[in-house]
């Protein structure tokens, strides 16, 4: 069974924004990814990302924040970035900021 991907515009632009080519075409191919066994990749994440997975891409660095929605086989990716932790440029006190806004649908 083959899932849609949906990137919302923010994770687009996260994406494009990504100046290194080859990272970006390397997160781009972990997305498409997402299209087999979505709930199977990645790990599920808790507190105000409850909900979401988060999957590793380009090495180490990088994360795919997404969710799945079952009935209509949809994997919505919400934001891609660099692990930073303790730093707000980070993706995951991205995520939450892009979720508390109410920007992700």
């Amino acid at each position: 069974m083959t899932w849609n991907i949906r990137l919302t515009p923010t994770a687009q632009d996260m994406l494009a924004a990504i100046t290194d080519r080859r990272i970006r075409e390397k997160i781009a191919q972990r997305i498409d990814g997402l299209a087999h066994y979505p709930e199977k990749q990645g790990k599920p994440l808790s507190g105000e990302l409850a909900g979401y997975r988060s999957l590793r891409a380009a090495g180490q660095r990088y994360r795919i924040i997404y969710r799945t929605q079952n009935k209509r086989l949809l994997v919505l990716v919400v934001a891609t970035g660099l692990r930073k932790e303790g730093d707000r440029q980070d993706i995951y006190f991205l995520a939450k900021k892009l979720i508390r806004l109410g920007l992700v649908r």
